[in-house]
This record gives structure tokens, C-alpha cells and sequence, in this order.
């Protein structure tokens, strides 16, 4: 028999509404929230043909078992098998599977389902709730943190070795919560575990770390709550090896390596040139000509000049290389508002170290004047009237301003439109700046308090900004006279 070409393929029915509505537990056992009981085998039947997945991230056992159990799924079954030997007397175990049970077909999940058994008497039932803060900006932090409890009797060094006894997830608004525990003495830490592991591996891993000086008790509903301030250690580099012993070996005893041939010296000149009609380079920096290596200067072939009703005003300059990027020049000078300036760089002005010269440049552009910037008055109370306090005003992850409070009022003029942060930091060593923390050597960071939001500065205008109480800007336009 021949099939014909056209013959249609046979598929499913289309159309019709999408099913939303996840699987249905329909037997259970043994049943849920057994007392007296050290449970091995759970098994439970859906309504509908369901799937397994994301076990590792999404069911968790608590508290947490050397070995996780092992979560399977097949037609409409799932069974766990936890291992009998671990299970500990007189304690309350709850499984929570997240959203790891779906139905096969449209993947709608089986949500957050806990299975709870004791083997003991009675059900664990004290609680322990608490807030995440980002130590370095005050707020809370919003970045999946774990918070973590040992046993009250084992050292700090625990969270480095070996996983926790429970562990919850802070949400969103940095809050965590912890139930059904058990009234027991505990240390308490959270992480922002990089990979998943529920071990503290460290600033060079890209983990975040919080502790509390004390252990903690759980308790009623009425504990206060714990706050914890999350902070990134400092990486310590000094034992890093920049090269391994064995290409030190080769490299004295094999052939030399021959050089690459250097590359020409180049510059570049941080202006705006395409139209000195537009108000363009800020008058709050110097500025800068870098080079890609360190050159040799002729300082005495480098002018600047301003123009001034046709007449031409050389005007004078300090030049200094910076400390800490190699090859650049910074040009200071008391910069005049609204000014067309020129920067003449004359030939012979650098030089490599072989003695080739760069190409001469001129480079012509207009400063900005004063409308082009906003100011803040920020208000502060008196008890922070104080130099172990300090006002830190940033802009994205430029430092704007960070200065000992002398003053309950603080002017800051010349400020380029931007969105601003406002954050007093409790300077307890006086060093003028933030100091993040040390586990091991149980340093805690030091305080920030933030100001209750960020502010967008439009040129021209001038904020108030009252850190107290609840405070909210003010925008009033600078008079002008």
C-alpha cells in the first residue's frame, strides 16, 4: 500500500483554555505531622502525572542532614527517602518542597508544600525573626541572603567547614523568619552565598558575611527582633603568588623571552572640542591629559589660556602626575565661569623614554558657569554635630562629598545634575572613612545611617535636605540677582 504525500500528520486536539491548576495530593503517607516517629519513606500520589525538578534548590530538609533526602518522581508518584541513621532524637523535621513538583504538561507547581514529623513528644515551636542590612549603605539588603544557625556550642570557624543545622532565606525587604525551632541555644549568620554551598567561602569567592557578637535564643512571637549588618571582608592579597615558582624556574633557566616592541606613546585630552559655543567642561576638576605610559614632560611647552573680550589671558597652572594611574597629567587651575579656554601643547612637549616626540596639540573648549549646577543644604541635628560623624554624598560610585560633621548646616554648591545618596557613617577610629568588618576577628562594620531616599539634582536649583525626622526634599530655585 502507498502513502500518499499529502496525507496529514495526526496531532492533538488545539484550543481551549490553558490549565492552571496545579497537581492535587491525593494520598499521603505516612500522614503528615507525626509525633514519635522517625520517618524513612514518604510517599505521595497526585491527580495528574507530575514531574521533579531543581531538588537541590528547592526541597529542603530542616534541620539540615548530612545527606540530603533523595527526591524521585514518576507518573503521578514522588518519593523521598531520608536515611534513618541521621535523624536525631527528640527534634521536629519539616521537608519544604518549594516549587520543585510540577504536572508534566503545563509545569504549574505544586507550591510550597511542608511535610512536618518529631521524633519526640511534641512539636518544636519557638520562633527567631530578624533584618538583613547591607552594612555599607544602611538599607536593607534585598539580595537572596541565607541566614544561617549553629549549635550555641560551636566556634565562629563553623560556618567555614561545614553546612548549618537550619537555615531560611531573607525575602525582599531583607526580613527572614525562622519556625518551628527548637528551644536551644544558637549562632547565628547570614551569607550571600555565591554558589549555593551554605558555607562561608569568602570575599574572594564574592561572599558577603554578617554575624552577632552573642549567641541567640529563639523564642515567642514577642522576641524582638535580630538586625544584622552584612558586610564584605577585606581580601587579603599579600599571600596570593603573583607567579608560580615553576615559570620562575623556567624563566632562569630557559632561553629569555624576547620582548614585544613597545608601542608608540599616545595621549588623549579630557574636553569636549566640537562646539566652544556650548558650555561643556566642568569647572569642579582639573584637567587631565593621559597618556598610555609615563612620559617625559617639558612642562615650560604646555600653556593654557582664556579669551577675554578678543584679548588672550595666559593663565597660570599647577601640573601633577597622578599617584595612583600611571600617565595621567592633572592641570589645576582656578577655573573662570562661561570662558573659552585654550590648551596649547607644543611640540617637543612629551616624550618615551627612547626619545620620540607625540604629536603637538591645541584644544579649545568653554566651561560651564554656575546655572549649570545645583547646591545642597543639608540640616542635620545636633547629635551629629560631632567629627566621629561623617556626611558621605555619593553619585553612582563617585564620592561626591565625605568630610567630618562640624556644623548642623552643610553647603555643597557646584554639583552637576545627577541622583545623589546621603549617608552619616559612625567614624569610631576616626580614619575619615567607612571600615567594613572581620569575622575571625570580630570586628563588626561600622554604622551607616542612611538618608530615607536618594535625590535628583536638577542645575540651577538648590535642595534642602533634613535628615530628620522622615525627611523630604525641598526644591526651591536659587534666587538670582
Amino acid at each position: 500500500m502507498t502513502i500518499s504525500e499529502g496525507c496529514a500528520n495526526i496531532t492533538a486536539p488545539t484550543g481551549g483554555k490553558k490549565d492552571k491548576i496545579p497537581p492535587k495530593l491525593v494520598t499521603l503517607d505516612p500522614a503528615d505531622s507525626l509525633l514519635n516517629t522517625r520517618v524513612q519513606r514518604i510517599e505521595m500520589h497526585f491527580d495528574e502525572y507530575i514531574t521533579v525538578s531543581d531538588v537541590s534548590s528547592q526541597v529542603q530538609i530542616s534541620p539540615i542532614l548530612t545527606i540530603s533526602p533523595a527526591v524521585t518522581g514518576l507518573n503521578k508518584r514522588v518519593v523521598v527517602k531520608i536515611r534513618d541513621t541521621l535523624l536525631e532524637d527528640n527534634t521536629t523535621y519539616r521537608i519544604s518542597f518549594g516549587n520543585a513538583i510540577k504536572d508534566l504538561h503545563e509545569g504549574n507547581p505544586f507550591k510550597n508544600y511542608v511535610y512536618t514529623f518529631s521524633t519526640g513528644t511534641y512539636f518544636d515551636s519557638m520562633q527567631l525573626s530578624g533584618n538583613v542590612i547591607n552594612a555599607a549603605t544602611g538599607l536593607p539588603d534585598t539580595g537572596g541572603v541565607s541566614v544561617i544557625l549553629y549549635s550555641g556550642s560551636e566556634k565562629d570557624s563553623a560556618i567555614v567547614r561545614h553546612k548549618p543545622k537550619y537555615v531560611t532565606k531573607a525575602d525582599a525587604t531583607g526580613k527572614f523568619l525562622f519556625k518551628g525551632l527548637p528551644k536551644r541555644i544558637f549562632r547565628i549568620f547570614a551569607i550571600k552565598d555565591a554558589n549555593g554551598n551554605l558555607i562561608y567561602d569568602g570575599p574572594a569567592a564574592g561572599e558577603m558575611i554578617a554575624f552577632i557578637d552573642t549567641t541567640v535564643s529563639p523564642g515567642d512571637t514577642s522576641l524582638p527582633p535580630v538586625n544584622m549588618r552584612l558586610f564584605s571582608e577585606v581580601l587579603d592579597t599579600a599571600s596570593k603568588k603573583t607567579k608560580d615558582s615553576t615559570d620562575l624556574k623556567k624563566a632562569s633557566t630557559g632561553k629569555p623571552k624576547q620582548s614585544a616592541k613597545s608601542a608608540d606613546l599616545t595621549y588623549s585630552v579630557s574636553v569636549d572640542t566640537s562646539n566652544t559655543e556650548k558650555r561643556t567642561f566642568d569647572i569642579t576638576h582639573p584637567l587631565d591629559v593621559v597618556f598610555n605610559s609615563q612620559p617625559l614632560l617639558n612642562k615650560e611647552k604646555i600653556t593654557l589660556s582664556y579669551d577675554s573680550l578678543g584679548a588672550r589671558y595666559d593663565q597660570p597652572t599647577i601640573m601633577l602626575f597622578d599617584t595612583l594611574h600611571t600617565g595621567t597629567l592633572h592641570i589645576n587651575v582656578p577655573w573662570l565661569e562661561d570662558k573659552i579656554y585654550t590648551l596649547r601643547l607644543a611640540k617637543g612637549f612629551a616624550k618615551d623614554t627612547a626619545g620620540k616626540e607625540v604629536m603637538p596639540g591645541r584644544f579649545s573648549f568653554r566651561t560651564k558657569e554656575d546655572d549649570d549646577y545645583g547646591k545642597f543644604k543639608v540640616h542635620l541635628p545636633t547629635k551629629y554635630n560631632d567629627p566621629k560623624y561623617l556626611l558621605l554624598v555619593t553619585a553612582g560610585k563617585d564620592t561626591i562629598y565625605q568630610k567630618p560633621i562640624t556644623d548642623t548646616m552643610i553647603i555643597i554648591p557646584r554639583l552637576r545634575p545627577d541622583k545623589y545618596t546621603f549617608r552619616i557613617i559612625v567614624d569610631k577610629n576616626r580614619n575619615g572613612k567607612w571600615d567594613t568588618g572581620d569575622l575571625f576577628g570580630k570586628l563588626q562594620p561600622e554604622e551607616v545611617i542612611p538618608y530615607s531616599e536618594d535625590v535628583t539634582l536638577k542645575s540651577g536649583w538648590e535642595d534642602i535636605i533634613d535628615f530628620e525626622p522622615k525627611p523630604k526634599p525641598k526644591n526651591d530655585k536659587t534666587d538670582k540677582k
